[in-house]
């Protein structure tokens, strides 16, 4: 077949159905007619290739292999699909009959269960009836056990009582005790009330017996020390060494068993608590058998230091501060010594000295919040009294270990308006003591001038005056319990920065006729001395601290940028950067003019050599030796006397800087180099 011919009879096969030819894959027998298709095959396997006709005879066995093949696959699947299909269908008739027997069977049993629940519902009522009647046998049998458990025990503590076993009925005690918290969340109102009833009576009679015991064997002991030479020595102790250890057996015991009366005496009492405007830490009581040894102090304090007695005097809190400190000191020894150890034979964790010293320092507190109203309006009674209180903590935490958690005076001060006093008199007395510092004559005289290795940053009397002013500041207010609180000094202390640097801008417009004399020196030395120590305080741990407690609250009342709050976190700039930037921008301020000055004078002074006639000289061949032009020995010998004199009064930071920016200006930058150093 030629290729004109294929082609014709293509074109005829496909004359009559256009559409499908432009249509569609051609090649594909699924989106062309067969006719083309059968062209197309016959076409590519034979081609002009007459030879190829070869290939006929296995072309047709191949595709009636193929055939063959297909028609197996439409003969199986013409068979197996009715198959299935019917299978399906099967087992929709039983999965449909099954689930019409299942209803079928539930609407029987539902029948059933109905007739059954009407006939019961008599049955059901009289038994509900038996079984409410047997719960409540049930609550009463169990509030009778109850009760006869609790007259039980009371027995029991009445009969040890009667055979004079306290440490039995002691014991009893403490279950009876823990029986009562069992019930507290009980809603039966007169077994709670009887059995509190009950535990009161009994801890009241073993609480008196125990005390009167124990209050003897303390007599015997000299309790309490109120002489510091006064030694726990027993009165029996004189005639044989056997009564003194009697008297610690007995002390043993009764310590012992007052502590387990502790569980009742918590159920039964509410200690006396302060007002919640200080905001004291909560603090378990304290212990019973100290209540006990603590009673004769507070009976003496009392006495001495309220109502109208000469020792009570509101001009003379160390009187009662000191009092109780003495008391410590007297106490701790026989406390380590003869008490700890039954608390820790008793498995308590209790520090028997702090329990001491707490239950004092509750008296204080008691004192203080009655004397400080009195004391509001009188900033000398004030101060003085916030001084002495502040003494007071400094020896409670450094001498005897007083924790700072536990309830302290600084609770007291940081009440809103006794804080606010305070913070008030703070200010007060610094900005007058700023005052007399800077009217002093030795205001700007270095203390220690005489002594170079002090002296290096030649610092001013008024400026370590002042930075000493501050770290008092610091140490008096560093223990107040809340950040909040510390935040409101810092301000306060930055205030009294900014103040400073004011008035050290005051002094040095007036001085500014004079930009070489030692006083404008010396405010310039105060300056950078202030803004290096509070860069040095910027790493201080206290004031990392505050710097976290700014960083929260900044971000709660939103005062500052979110880029300040960012450099916070970061730790790029502390709570004294704003100060410090200040004081650096004073300090530029005053070494440019310093060097400003120098430079005019030298400039003044390099008249005459600037008219030399450079062209007039002999040349250097004809000079035997080199010689300076006399010209410019004023001009030389003016920078050499302000270097000098500045060298003398600045510190060597400063002075390094002041002729740095004077090498700069004058062009000097290589003589600078050669003389001072290749740091330049």
């Amino acid at each position: 077949m030629s290729s004109c011919e294929s082609e014709n009879q293509t074109t005829n096969l496909c004359n009559g159905d256009p559409e499908r030819l432009s249509s569609g894959n051609k090649s594909d027998p699924y989106t062309c007619d067969l006719p083309f298709y059968v062209c197309e095959f016959v076409d590519k396997e034979v081609g002009n290739d007459f030879k190829s006709l070869r290939k006929v005879a296995a072309l047709l066995e191949t595709i009636s292999g193929e055939t063959k093949h297909l028609e197996e696959q439409v003969l199986t699947v013409s068979t197996e699909a009715p198959k299935r299909i019917q299978a399906a269908l099967n087992n929709a008739e039983d999965t449909k009959s099954f689930v019409a027997a299942l209803l079928e069977r539930e609407t029987t049993v539902s029948q059933s269960i109905n007739e059954h629940l009407m006939e019961a519902a008599p049955w059901m009522e009289d038994l509900g009836a038996l079984i409410q009647q047997i719960s409540e046998v049930e609550c009463h049998l169990a509030y009778l056990k109850w009760i006869s458990q609790i007259e039980e025990l009371s027995d029991n503590i009445q009969q040890h009582l009667m055979t004079n076993n306290v440490s039995e009925a002691t014991n009893t005690m403490v279950s009876m005790a823990e029986l009562a918290i069992k019930l507290q969340d009980s809603s039966c109102t007169h077994l709670l009330k009887f059995i509190c009833s009950t535990v009161q009576f009994w801890h009241k009679i073993l609480k008196d017996k125990l005390t009167s015991d124990f209050e003897e064997v303390l007599n015997q002991l000299h309790w309490p020390f109120v002489s510091p030479h006064q030694p726990p020595t027993p009165v029996s102790s004189t005639s044989s060494s056997v009564g003194a250890n009697e008297v610690y057996t007995n002390l043993q015991t009764l310590f012992t068993q007052l502590l387990k009366l502790q569980v009742s005496d918590e159920l039964i009492s509410k200690p006396k608590q302060m007002p919640e405007k200080f905001s004291l830490p909560s603090s378990p009581p304290i212990i019973l058998p100290m209540q006990i040894m603590l009673a004769p102090l507070q009976k003496r304090f009392r006495y001495h230091f309220t109502g109208n007695r000469q020792t009570n005097l509101l001009n003379k809190p160390e009187w009662y501060l000191t009092q109780v400190l003495m008391w410590i000191s007297n106490h701790t020894k026989f406390l380590l010594e003869k008490i700890q150890p039954i608390l820790i034979k008793a498995g308590s964790s209790v520090n028997i000295k702090m329990e001491f010293t707490r239950g004092l320092v509750l008296l204080v507190l008691e004192k203080l919040s009655a004397d400080i109203p009195c004391l509001l309006y009188d900033d000398v009674l004030y101060c003085h009294l916030v001084d002495e209180v502040l003494l007071f903590l400094r020896e409670l935490h450094s001498a005897h270990g007083y924790l700072n958690n536990m309830p302290n005076c600084m609770h007291i001060l940081s009440e809103d308006t006794f804080f606010q006093r305070w913070l008030t008199v703070e200010r007060k007395l610094a900005l007058e003591k700023m005052d007399s510092m800077l009217s002093s004559e030795a205001a700007w005289a270095s203390q220690y001038k005489d002594i170079s290795d002090v002296d290096e940053m030649k610092f001013p009397d008024c400026a370590e005056t002042f930075m000493t002013l501050l770290l008092v500041i610091t140490d008096r207010y560093k223990n107040l319990p809340t950040a909040e609180k510390k935040l409101k000094f810092l301000e306060l202390q930055k205030e009294l920065v900014d103040d400073f640097r004011i008035r050290l801008t005051q002094v040095m417009k007036e001085e500014s006729r004079a930009l070489l004399d030692p006083k404008y020196c010396a405010i310039l030395n105060a300056v950078n001395y202030i803004a290096a120590v509070l860069a040095d305080w910027a790493d201080n741990v206290f004031f990392l601290q505050l710097q976290q407690a700014a960083l929260e609250v900044c971000t709660d009342i939103h005062s500052s940028s979110k880029l300040q709050l960012g450099q916070l976190a970061s730790m790029e700039i502390s709570v004294f950067d704003d100060m410090i930037n200040l004081l650096e921008r004073l300090k530029n301020d005053m070494l440019s003019r310093q060097v400003e000055h120098v430079f005019r004078e030298v400039k003044e002074a390099a008249k005459m050599y600037k008219k030399e006639r450079w062209l007039s000289l002999p040349s250097q061949s004809e000079q035997a030796v080199m010689s300076l032009s006399s010209t410019a020995c004023p001009m030389l010998l003016a920078l050499r006397d302000r270097l000098l004199q500045l060298e003398q009064q600045l510190c060597h930071t400063l002075f390094k800087t002041v002729w740095q920016m004077l090498a700069e200006k004058t062009g000097f930058v290589h003589l600078s180099r050669y003389y001072f150093g290749k740091s330049f």
